[in-house]
């Protein structure tokens, strides 16, 4: 399989005169692997004893995107003798005389710039550089000091306010950087019926990024593609109480109200069974609000005698404390918020997540009014507006649960 014209393109960066090379568009656009294989390639033939970085959202994810496919290259393998030490996270890479180090980093957090400092470089590839913070990427940066440094970027297109948008796609040239922009179609690799899997994986705001690798801003409904009857049942499979792997999702609140749902993972599909809510502003309630072991004995009513797994938000440390204090198996919730609107959409998109249409009224009534954050989408970020939003909160802790396969 020979490579694309802008995959070529990448391959002859290093020799084109430009000091960066920024890659975004759509995923599985082929931009990653080219780019990796082009640097590496880039960094042995011009340097030698010198360091480098591979720097994602986490270390985990430069090895899942980077390492692992780059050290499968058959070429590499037979020309170069590469060792990859996991516990120091680096790349030692020898061919004759010539030695070099390539260190990995993420950039999770602002807390991650420290990282980085210290270290001089002769070259950073920042992969999924949009996911990182502006302190970690403007250090990294300022690390490559080396004479013939260059600086590598790919991401995926986030909102158009977003910062590394303004500040280097928008300037490209006044930072003398190459600015190519792919699609699905700019990866050889790729089969129409792969591309056609790809396009149903999204919808809304996430198809028009992720697919059409446009920088949009997010608006409207968060879940534009969740349909009253498709995503909705009467009755499951009549082995799902039997066979379905059961989880009870909470959304916990103290002025706000406190949701549980009642999941049900059965054949690849999750169901929505039951939902208790209780919202201590609700008239028919009093304005009261419960304690936390008024709730855990609510959980446990709402249990029964199924025991099985609970997740919860983290931040509900004392409502964590007194289940654990039961003998409830309690699983601190993923609270990524992105990722998980990601994964809920993706598995409504697929009609993969059904909510029982008389038993989960509330959060039907939720799912259709939830919005995205206009004001602060116009400012670069995107995010849900906090209001009626329990219901969902709980839905996407069940479904960031699920392990990566399942979305992709």
């Amino acid at each position: 399989m020979g490579f694309s014209e802008k995959q070529r393109q990448i391959l002859r960066f290093p020799y084109s005169g430009y000091e960066a090379l920024i890659c975004d568009g759509a995923v599985r656009s082929g931009k990653t692997s080219v780019m990796s294989l082009s640097f590496f390639l880039w960094a042995m033939a011009n340097f030698n004893g010198c360091a480098f970085a591979f720097c994602g959202k986490s270390v985990g994810a430069v090895e899942r995107n980077i390492v692992t496919p780059l050290l499968a290259v058959r070429y590499l393998q037979e020309h170069f003798a590469v060792k990859y030490n996991r516990a120091g996270h680096v790349i030692t890479i020898r061919r004759g005389k010539v030695e070099n180090l390539i260190y990995l980093f993420g950039g999770k957090d602002e807390s991650s710039a420290a990282l980085i400092q210290g270290v001089t470089l002769a070259g950073v590839l920042l992969d999924e550089v949009a996911l990182m913070p502006r302190s970690f990427v403007e250090q990294a940066l300022a690390r490559c000091s080396v004479r013939g440094a260059k600086l590598w970027f790919n991401c995926n297109p986030e909102g158009p306010e977003h910062w590394f948008r303004k500040e280097w796609i928008l300037k490209a040239e006044q930072h003398r950087a190459l600015h190519l922009h792919f699609t699905m179609d700019d990866n050889p690799a790729l089969d129409e019926e792969t591309r056609a899997r790809y396009r149903t994986m999204y919808s809304g705001v996430f198809y028009e990024r992720f697919v059409m690798g446009r920088w949009v801003m997010s608006e409207g409904l968060v879940y534009d593609m969740f349909h009253p009857d498709a995503n909705t049942y009467e009755e499951g499979p009549p082995s799902l109480r039997f066979s379905g792997t059961r989880t009870i999702t909470c959304d916990y609140g103290t002025t706000n109200p406190t949701v549980f749902l009642d999941v049900y993972d059965y054949d690849g599909t999750a169901y929505v069974e039951r939902e208790y809510r209780w919202d201590s502003r609700d008239r028919e309630n009093g304005g009261r609000q419960k304690t936390d072991e008024e709730y855990a004995d609510d959980l446990q009513d709402f249990m029964g005698d199924d025991v099985c797994a609970v997740i919860v938000d983290p931040s509900a440390a004392s409502f964590i404390a007194a289940l654990r204090h039961r003998g409830i198996y309690v699983i601190p919730a993923d609270n990524t918020v992105l990722d998980g609107i990601r994964r809920t959409a993706t598995l409504l998109r697929r009609r993969k997540l059904l909510i029982h249409r008389q038993r989960c009224k509330p959060l039907l009534g939720e799912m259709g009014t939830y919005l995205w954050d206009e004001k602060a989408c116009r400012h670069g970020e995107d995010k849900p507006l906090k209001e009626r939003d329990h219901g969902p909160d709980a839905l996407r802790y069940f479904c960031n649960s699920l392990p990566e396969w399942r979305f992709e």
